[in-house]
């Protein structure tokens, strides 16, 4: 057992309560005075703080009452959380108004009668709905979808005397023949499902814009004769969309043959077509493919009004489509003029699926004059070049009489159809 003096000069003892001084009887006796009020903090009695009032930690669970704490009940502060406020659900909540029948974010009257009109509804939204949450398309079953819609709100409006409902039914019939064209178009097949299934080089859309670039050549070409359409229709091809374009001696040669130098120099005077500073002619149809010519037409760059609207995608399909009837193993083989090739080239965009010449109910074919003058010739010389495809195996038929072409294309050039 040790002794010392503390910090306040009692003396101490290491050891029991009975071996203590004087002195630190008398200090322990002091420090009890100065805590007189406040209970000791072992023994489970509450420890007290200036306001008064207990420690949260203390509850009466710990087996100390009011009345050993020396303070009031009712001074003891309770420590426990309000209780969440409970209330009837509001109206119209969420799950109510999920539970309402809705198509075409049109709610389905519970009223509605007839009752199997009223299911039809109610059955072709949830048809909609599990559509939309397939992983992948079927233009099949969307088109079968859109007639049903059709049908439906057409006797709808038959009941409610809605016009609204009319229009709807009319939108979805709409939807329903275009969504079926298309899926034919995808597959290769005409709408009627008749037929050999073809691969098809354009979409129904793109036969569009190969056709709307074809009338901008028509009537917009700087040079008349047909070598010159032809290098015009190809470059405004390269260049559809920036009006800036890669050009290569490769393709010039292919497209113009020995009249290639000629007609870009041609181009080239009238101001139609821009090659760089220190390029000629010349120097094109020598460049390589590794080494194209930046070429520019001055009409389809960006400042100037834009004649097509068609993107990347298209305008590399419409290009490549027109690059396939050019060069068409065949027609090479015949020797095949300028003018023979965009007789070809007109043939195969204004056709059918089937390969009629002409639209739908136009069975009388295009018109002779604007055939003639896209191809550079006069109306009475059609015929001949017509003939000459026909040779080539082109066109199955052809006959140029009362001021219309007439014809089918051949069964191998179907693909590059335009489907009109």
């Amino acid at each position: 057992m040790s002794a010392g003096t503390g910090d306040r000069g009692e003396l101490f003892v290491d050891g029991t309560g009975e071996g203590r001084t004087d002195g630190a009887t008398a200090g322990r006796t002091r420090r009890a005075a100065a805590g007189a009020g406040r209970a000791p903090a072992g023994g489970g009695a509450a420890v007290m703080f200036s306001d008064g009032v207990p420690s949260p930690s203390h509850s009466p669970a710990s087996g100390t009452s009011a009345e050993s704490t020396g303070v009031p009940a009712e001074g003891i502060r309770s420590t426990a959380l309000p209780r969440a406020r409970t209330g009837p659900p509001r109206r119209g909540s969420r799950r109510e108004r999920k539970s309402c029948p809705k198509v075409a974010q049109r709610i389905v009257p519970d009223d509605l009668q007839p009752e199997a009109l009223r299911l039809e509804l109610t059955e072709l939204g949830d048809a909609f709905r599990a559509y939309q949450r397939r992983p992948e398309p079927d233009l099949a079953v969307l088109a079968e979808l859109h007639d049903r819609k059709a049908r439906a709100f057409t006797r709808w409006a038959d009941v409610t005397d809605d016009a609204s409902l009319r229009e709807e039914a009319d939108r979805a019939a709409a939807a329903a023949r275009t969504t079926r064209e298309m899926d034919a178009n995808r597959r290769g097949v005409p709408v009627d499902g008749e037929g050999p299934v073809v691969e098809r080089l354009l979409t129904r859309g793109q036969g569009v814009h190969a056709r709307t670039v074809l009338e901008h050549v028509r009537t917009g070409s700087p040079c008349p004769e047909a070598e010159a359409r032809l290098a015009v229709l190809m470059l405004t091809l390269r260049t559809a969309r920036a009006g800036t374009g890669n050009v290569t001696g490769q393709d010039l040669g292919g497209w113009l043959q020995g009249d290639a130098e000629r007609v870009l120099q041609e181009l080239v005077d009238v101001g139609w077509l821009l090659l760089p500073e220190d390029v000629t002619a010349d120097d094109a149809l020598t460049s390589r493919p590794e080494e194209p010519v930046r070429i520019t037409v001055p009409t389809l760059l960006p400042t100037q009004p834009r004649p097509f609207f068609f993107g990347k995608v298209t305008r590399a399909r419409l290009s490549g489509w027109a690059q396939k009837v050019v060069g068409d193993r065949k027609l090479r083989k015949k020797k095949a003029g300028a003018a023979t090739r965009l007789l070809a080239v007109y043939t195969a965009a204004h056709s059918r699926p089937g390969g009629c010449l002409g639209g739908v109910g136009e069975d009388a074919g295009p018109a002779l004059d604007e055939v003639a003058q896209f191809c550079g010739l006069r109306p009475e010389e059609v015929a001949e070049h017509a003939g000459l495809l026909t040779a080539a195996g082109w066109l199955e038929e052809a006959a140029a009489a009362d001021g219309r072409l007439r014809g089918r294309l051949a069964e191998r050039v179907l693909p590059l159809s335009g489907l009109l």
